[in-house]
């Protein structure tokens, strides 16, 4: 009579379905990153009628054929943990389910969860999530010449008592890679958009668009008169990323007809009123109501800084200079530099990078009876000096 005794093999009755590894990003590194502090999140279901769950282990290897070749690693068998890898600090993530409720990551490579209470797969199917916080990523190592980019794999392994250990009632493997980052490198250079012409226009995005700016010959909105108050306008932009910001500044002659001058107003704003019938020249870069009640009307109107210095639209913003800056005052020196803005709105005083604007300078000329006949002009330069 001849015997035959065999030994029934420990392995899962049941195949896990649905099983995910996910690679989640830690407090700095991105969770594919190797040898990054991740965080590793597990999806499976445990197939229905398996028996009671007390524990799940979490095996993590180099390959899929275990450390010999020819043990399975979805059956418990052994493997080589991957390079780098360090399970050893890990902590319970939120994510993971309730039934899951101690950790134990005392063997690198092989952490496990315990289920108390069971997880009772009598009435269905059980999905679980299991999270380890603050894994070390493997390294990369394991595949050579790849850059890092390498692919490791995590038998998960169900058993009916706690301790990650006995019968194995359910298991699966998920595969995972740590690939080396992509690292965008850019440069933005020192940068100041300035422009200044008749008109210039804001773009669908609500910044000036220096390409659309108009010719810088201007002229008034009438003939000179010691009655009335003649006007004109034009317009210039400025932004720029410079740590102290930028002046804008204008100098220039007074307006002239070879020797015959209209006096320059002076440094100090004046109100329009108290030079109405005498020789005055000056401007202003807000919105003004003389300008604006004028008659004929001006064809660029008198207007304050668009986009507004309020910040609504985010950023930093400039602002018009003192005496330059109060409706139906203007001012002018004519014997050197005039400061007429800076982008110094959130704090007077000191400029700071800012965003794009346009400004509008409304120009104000009263005149003499006295005044000789002929045409008048003056060539303005403004300059815009950034500090970086």
């Amino acid at each position: 009579m001849i015997f035959s005794l065999f030994v029934a093999p420990t392995y899962a009755y049941g195949q896990m379905t649905s099983r995910s590894l996910t690679l989640q990003n830690g407090a700095t590194d991105g969770g594919s990153k190797p040898s990054g502090v991740v965080n590793h999140e597990f999806q499976f279901t445990i197939p229905s009628g398996v028996g009671i769950v007390k524990s799940i282990l979490f095996h993590y290897c180099k390959e899929v054929g275990g450390s010999s070749g020819t043990t399975d690693i979805d059956q418990g068998g052994a493997c080589t943990t991957p390079t780098g890898l360090s399970t050893t600090s890990a902590t319970s993530g939120a994510a993971t389910s309730a039934s899951l409720d101690s950790i134990n990551v005392g063997t690198n490579g092989s952490p496990y969860f315990n289920s108390t209470s069971g997880i009772d797969t009598g009435s269905g199917a059980q999905t679980v999530t299991a999270q380890f916080d603050t894994v070390t990523n493997p390294d990369g190592t394991d595949c050579a010449g790849t850059n890092g980019n390498c692919t490791f794999y995590v038998a998960i392994l169900a058993y009916d008592t706690v301790g990650g250990t006995g019968t194995l009632l359910s298991s699966g493997t998920v595969a995972a890679s740590v690939s080396q980052q992509i690292q965008l490198t850019g440069t933005m250079p020192e940068s100041l958009i300035f422009c200044t012409g008749g008109q210039i226009q804001l773009n669908g995005s609500n910044i000036p668009d220096c390409t659309t700016a108009t010719s810088g010959s201007i002229s008034f909105n009438k003939l000179f008169s010691p009655s009335s108050t003649a006007f004109a306008t034009s317009q210039m932009a400025a932004s720029t990323n410079a740590l102290s910001g930028y002046a804008i500044t204008v100098s220039g002659a007074t307006m002239k007809n070879g020797s015959n001058t209209i006096t320059a107003i002076g440094g100090t704003s004046k109100l329009s009123s108290s030079t109405v019938g005498s020789n005055a020249f000056g401007l202003n870069l807000v919105a003004d109501t003389d300008a604006a009640a004028s008659t004929p009307a001006l064809t660029i109107p008198s207007a304050n800084i668009n986009p507004t210095s309020n910040g609504a639209t985010g950023g930093l913003w400039g602002a018009a200079s003192t005496n330059f800056n109060t409706d139906s005052s203007y001012a002018f020196d004519d014997t050197g530099l005039n400061n007429v803005a800076a982008s110094d709105y959130s704090q007077p005083g000191t400029a700071e990078p800012t965003n794009g604007q346009i400004y509008t300078a409304t120009y104000m000329v009263n005149v003499a009876a006295n005044l000789p006949a002929g045409s008048y002009t003056t060539t303005l330069t403004y300059i815009c000096t950034p500090t970086f």
